[in-house]
């Protein structure tokens, strides 16, 4: 993804699959279509992007084959800003003379989306469609709630760790090879260069600091007959947040500076000079490229806890789903899979940088473009996903992880009392959703 073609487009995009929301509809009523007309006008919403002229450019291809192939169907693309999505698709799905027939939506959204009753089973479908196949398994995840597919995969985003080939030459070190040795080059490096943030990390990072979890077998929560409790206070889970949040501090990154920091905050340090090492997205390489480090750096997947391993990252992205109350839904399902086929996929890298979620074209575009290189090593290692329940909305927006990461590294609470604490308000979050 690009901030020009290869950030900014992501920048509003991944915001979307890194912070769910409080976007989620409340329930709504039976607002099924009667029917399945086979001619018409499809309406679709899309994410406006920054950038956004090249994502129209591979839309308009799609939809003009689309309309070649389905005689006396038109398709209406409405591009609709990211901020106000909760609005919007809260209402269409509680008015469906006024919904869409096709959405883009963030992956995080799915659970809430269904629950809510606004997207469409489109599980067989799905099954008989031969490119699905190729989805690789982490993507095909965000798009299933139970044992039922709610839509396709349109693009998928994860993070591996950008590091100073500058700095590293310099001072006679190479890159990490496991969580240790990143912990303690990102310490290495701010003893000898005090100018430095070792390694920039953010208080308000959740994406950022879930791979340290997971590498220590932790879990965000455990399923059981389709509930979830929280599994964030285990003690596996509490060695990774007790890696993580080593990082703060006056040896790396002061918690007085870092602890407020977001994902954007720390690519921004790192992009700017201020940090020799950062946690960033394939969608942060462009800004990454413009600014005072070009040239000078470096991407591999962020070490997991044994040497050479790889840690698994959060799988960000978007999918498109079809509404239940689509009076088209034979013709929208066809649409879906115009705009999230292998094809399109592979053109809208080529336009916005948008990872593909295809394992074969995500090979092909890993040779054009070197720097996908370690983002696809990293899918490949195994990702990781958050809860698929209607809860993550809630959990996500009201900043659950950000204030148990904050109390440890202000000094307010240990790891055990604030991952207690954390945990508790991810099972209400839970059990509130049903």
């Amino acid at each position: 993804m690009k901030l020009s073609a290869r950030i900014a487009a992501p920048a509003a995009a991944l915001v979307l699959a890194g912070l769910t929301a409080t976007a989620c509809a409340p329930q709504t009523s039976d607002t099924g279509a009667k029917g399945d007309e086979k001619t018409g006008t499809l309406r679709v919403w899309l994410f406006q992007e920054v950038g956004n002229k090249p994502k129209e450019q591979v839309v308009d291809a799609a939809v003009a084959e689309f309309e070649k192939a389905h005689k006396g169907a038109k398709v209406k693309v409405e591009y609709i800003p990211v901020d106000t999505r909760a609005q919007r698709i809260k209402a269409a799905f509680n008015d469906p003379k006024s919904a869409p027939d096709v959405i883009e939506y963030g992956n995080t959204d799915t659970a809430g989306y269904v629950k809510d009753g606004g997207l469409a089973d489109v599980s067989k479908e799905f099954a008989a469609w031969d490119e699905a196949k190729d989805i690789d398994p982490t993507a095909k995840q965000s798009v299933t709630v139970g044992d039922k597919v709610y839509g396709a995969p349109l693009f998928v985003g994860v993070r591996a760790l950008y590091y100073r080939t500058d700095v590293f030459e310099e001072l006679g070190i190479e890159a990490p090879k496991s969580q240790a040795e990143l912990i303690s080059t990102a310490k290495k490096i701010h003893q000898k260069k005090p100018d430095l943030y070792g390694l920039a990390v953010g208080g308000a990072y959740t994406y950022g600091a879930m791979p340290f979890i997971w590498a220590n077998g932790g879990e965000l929560a455990e399923e059981s007959g389709g509930a979830y409790k929280a599994a964030i206070n285990s003690g596996k889970a509490r060695k990774g947040i007790e890696a993580y949040t080593s990082l703060f501090g006056d040896d790396n990154c002061p918690a007085a500076k870092c602890a407020s920091m977001g994902g954007n905050a720390t690519v921004t340090a790192f992009a700017s000079g201020k940090a020799a090492m950062a946690i960033g997205g394939d969608f942060s390489h462009a800004a990454v490229e413009a600014g005072a480090v070009k040239g000078k750096y470096a991407v591999v997947p962020l070490p997991g806890v044994e040497a050479g391993s790889v840690a698994p990252a959060f799988a960000g992205g978007n999918n498109i789903g079809v509404l239940k109350s689509s009076p088209h839904r034979t013709l929208a399902v066809d649409l879906m899979k115009s705009l999230t086929g292998k094809g399109t996929q592979e053109k809208m890298f080529d336009a916005m940088g948008f990872l593909p979620t295809y394992t074969d074209v995500r090979d092909t575009v890993a040779k054009k473009e070197p720097f996908v290189e370690p983002f696809v090593k990293t899918l490949g290692a195994g990702a990781k996903f958050v809860p698929a329940s209607p809860g993550w909305g809630s959990i996500d927006s009201s900043l659950v992880l950000p204030t148990m990461f904050q109390e440890i590294v202000s000094g307010r609470k240990d790891v055990a009392a604030a991952s207690d604490d954390a945990a508790k308000k991810m099972d209400a979050a839970f059990a509130d959703a049903g």
